[in-house]
This record gives C-alpha cells, structure tokens and sequence, in this order.
C-alpha cells in the first residue's frame, strides 16, 4: 500500500514538472519558430470585412501569438515573477539562436547542400528585422505578463477570459506598433537600415497585423479554458 501511494505521488509530481517545463517549450519554439518564419510574408484575406481587402502578416504570426498563450497560462501557475524569467530565459535563446545562424552563414559552404546564397538569403533577416523583433518581444511579452497580473489582482483571481484577452490584446498592439514601426520607419530613417514606407502604408500594415492577431487571441481563449480544465481534472492545479 505504501508503495502504491509512493508511486502515485511520484506520478503526480513529475506530471506537475512535465506541464512547466512543457509550457517553457512550448513559448520557447513558438519564439524560434516565429523567428525563422518571418521571412515569409502572407497576405490573408479580409473580403468578409471590405471587398478585396487583405492583411500582409508575415508567416511567424501564428507561431508568436503561442508565445502569449504560453506565457498567459505559465504567469497563472507560477506567478509574475517567474514568468518574466522565462522571457529572459527565450530572449537570450533567440539570440543564440541568431548567433548560430550568422555563423553557419559565414561558414564555407559545399556544393554537396543548398546554395550558400540561397540559405543566406532565407534564414539571415536584415539587421532592422531583428532590432525590431527584440525590441518589439522584450516589450511586449514584459507588458502581457504585467497587464496579467493586474487584471488577476482586480478580478481576484476571476475571469482568466478577460485577463487572457485584456492582456493579449494590449500586448499585441504595443508588438505590432513597436515591430513595424521600428523595421519600416525609425530605423531607416535614423541608422538607414533597411528601407522605408510612407505612412500611410506603415498604419495599414499595422491595422492588418493587428486584427489578425486579434482574432488569434480570441480563439486561444477557449484553448486557455481547454488547458486549466485539463489541469483542474487531473488535480494539477488547486482550484
């Protein structure tokens, strides 16, 4: 019998362990993932808003939005605190990330691969690119785990579907704002790095991006409500 319940509560613990190191994948490749995917630029239709209307996102944004599903769900479990030290944690994986592919570009290439100029050309953005991507994430992601917060202490721990779509949408608009305008606008201008939209084009870029994003974080509302009922069910959680 003792055996049995030592069993039992080993079981339980490492399923504990297994959700938050796998909650720390899971924003983690999300972040990679959404790094090596903006290269591609999707135009996704909007003709059920305007005819022949469309958003210009780039393929990473479903990638990235998991990071804010990811870090919604961890800052829940395990408070602000830790929370932030996973952004950190990611920050500074997507730079060794970076790193390791500048090298592998620098590198000699063979015959016997792809073309060192093709591989060159897709997985080294421009400089701009990743300036704004880092500046946009540490903001961004800093913001959403705050905004969490906040709302959870004024709900008292209530209604995770306003502080997931309080935060998210909040958070995603500082990312959009800050991404595209920094890659487009500030740092053309002022290092002359990369090249330069009106703004007019720029406000479009940003509505677009933005809305899609929108409707992202309200489908990965139910996914949050899917994920703690998981946890709640297991007696993973209090609660």
């Amino acid at each position: 019998m003792a055996t049995q319940n030592s069993t039992s509560t080993s079981s339980k613990i490492i399923s504990g362990e297994g959700i938050k190191i796998g909650l720390i994948a899971l924003f983690i490749t999300g972040l990679l993932t959404a790094q090596l995917t903006a290269v591609k630029i999707l135009e996704l239709p909007l003709s059920f808003l305007t005819p022949g209307m469309s958003a210009i996102v780039p393929a990473g944004v479903l990638a990235y939005a998991i990071t804010f599903f990811a870090s919604d769900c961890y800052a829940e479990l395990y408070g602000k605190k830790s929370a932030r030290m996973v952004v950190l944690i990611a920050f500074a994986m997507n730079i060794l990330m970076i790193i390791l592919i500048w090298i592998s570009i620098r590198s000699p290439g063979s015959d016997a691969g792809v073309s060192p100029e093709l591989f060159a050309t897709v997985l080294g953005p421009s400089a701009n690119v990743v300036l704004a991507s880092l500046a946009a994430y540490l903001v961004s992601q800093n913001l959403d785990i705050w905004a969490f917060d906040v709302l959870r202490e004024k709900t008292d721990g209530g209604k995770l579907w306003l502080r997931n779509l309080g935060s998210t949408t909040l958070s995603q608009l500082v990312d959009t704002i800050i991404f595209i305008t920094l890659t487009f606008s500030i740092l053309p201008s002022i290092l002359g790095i990369g090249i330069g939209l009106p703004s007019s084009v720029i406000l479009q870029l940003i509505l677009g991006q933005y809305f899609i994003k929108l409707l992202i974080a309200l489908a990965d509302t139910p996914l949050i409500y899917g994920f703690f009922y998981y946890l709640k069910k297991e007696n993973l959680m209090s609660g």
